[in-house]
């Protein structure tokens, strides 16, 4: 399998325009002559396009440089100057295309098939033939083509998925989506098993399904970069709704409501507008409560994070399954009440 690259910097160069040409038409049967040079061909796009078959941008660490066609130059006998070719660069969906050197988003591809020129090519320049007229029967200027385009680009892939997973290390992500989807998520007794996103789609019935992002665990400081979290944020922010899952059992003996504040700190602290997302909390490992134990730890949780008095957070185990189905029903209201991306429509 490839490894997951969501991010890359490429050059890209579009074709330049074709010379205009300059003749003066010389032939026995025309002893008047007259100006007959072809306009330039245009030069070729550079033209981005989002494909649904792609999931990384693992070729751009092979490839860096994508230079279009120059248009050719006008000839005699009135002939115009060929097209250069375009390039097409295809990318997954949900990458946003920047100018590496200004920062400006140039295209945000969300829609399977999508595409965008971002470096266009340059016209061709006119021959002279372009120039006559009843006052000027025989011109000899022409102009050039027009100047290719050049830049540097960043491209910044974001998985799109309708509910983003988080949580601390070992709250159980990859175990959970194993148990929802067919995705084959690293599972270990250790932190940071999951080193990049993973997607899953939990199928409810035949009429709905959801598509799951399972993020790497976040710790306290990822906002400012600490551990993997940081990176891998803003793959939460296409996400219609949050799925926080949180260790109700943590080995280290940890505070389960501690934990949850400590991400929500660190969700507000990189982006406001991503910590206002629906959120469902899901408390996850009750199959290692004693059951005589289970309700209390629950409520004191609610209680503890300032849950409406009859409020309970979702309780699942994602090694047994116990609980998953109620927890995927609830995660679909959520996600329908959360806003439809563009490439949902």
């Amino acid at each position: 399998m490839n490894a997951f690259i969501d991010t890359a910097v490429i050059t890209v160069r579009s074709g330049k325009g074709g010379d205009g040409c300059s003749h003066l038409r010389r032939e026995k049967d025309r002893p008047k002559g007259g100006p007959d040079g072809g306009d330039g061909g245009r030069g070729g796009d550079v033209t981005v396009v989002a494909d649904p078959h792609l999931d990384t941008l693992i070729e751009f660490s092979f490839r860096a440089h994508f230079f279009a066609q120059d248009g050719e130059r006008g000839q005699q006998k009135s002939c115009h100057g060929g097209d250069g070719l375009g390039v097409e660069i295809r990318l997954p969906v949900g990458s946003a295309v920047y100018d590496a050197e200004t920062g400006d988003m140039l295209v945000d591809l969300v829609l399977p098939g999508q595409r965008a020129v971002v470096a266009p090519g340059g016209a061709g320049g006119f021959g002279n033939e372009h120039f006559k007229g009843p006052l000027k029967q025989t011109p000899v200027e022409s102009t050039p083509g027009e100047p290719a385009v050049e830049r540097r680009l960043r491209i910044e892939l974001k998985l799109i998925a309708d509910i983003g997973l988080v949580g601390l290390p070992n709250a159980g992500k990859s175990t959970l989506l194993r148990a929802i989807s067919r995705a084959n998520a690293k599972v270990g007794a250790y932190p940071f098993t999951t080193l990049s996103p993973q997607l899953g789609i939990a199928e409810l019935d035949p009429e709905r399904r959801l598509v799951f992002a399972d993020l790497p665990g976040l710790i306290e400081g990822a906002a400012q970069g600490a551990g993997l979290g940081h990176d891998f944020l803003k793959h939460v922010e296409r996400t219609r709704a949050i799925v926080h899952l949180v260790d109700l059992a943590p080995l280290d003996g940890g505070d389960p409501a501690e934990n949850w504040r400590m991400i929500r700190r660190e969700l507000l602290e990189f982006s406001a507008e991503l910590a206002e997302k629906p959120e469902l909390v899901v408390l996850n490992k009750v199959d290692l409560v004693p059951p005589e134990e289970l309700d209390g730890r629950i409520e004191r949780f609610a209680g503890a994070i300032g849950m409406a008095r009859g409020e309970r957070p979702v309780a699942i185990s994602g090694a047994t399954g116990q609980g998953v189905r109620p927890m995927l029903e609830a995660a679909w209201s959520l996600a329908e009440r959360g806003p439809v991306p563009a490439w949902r429509g």
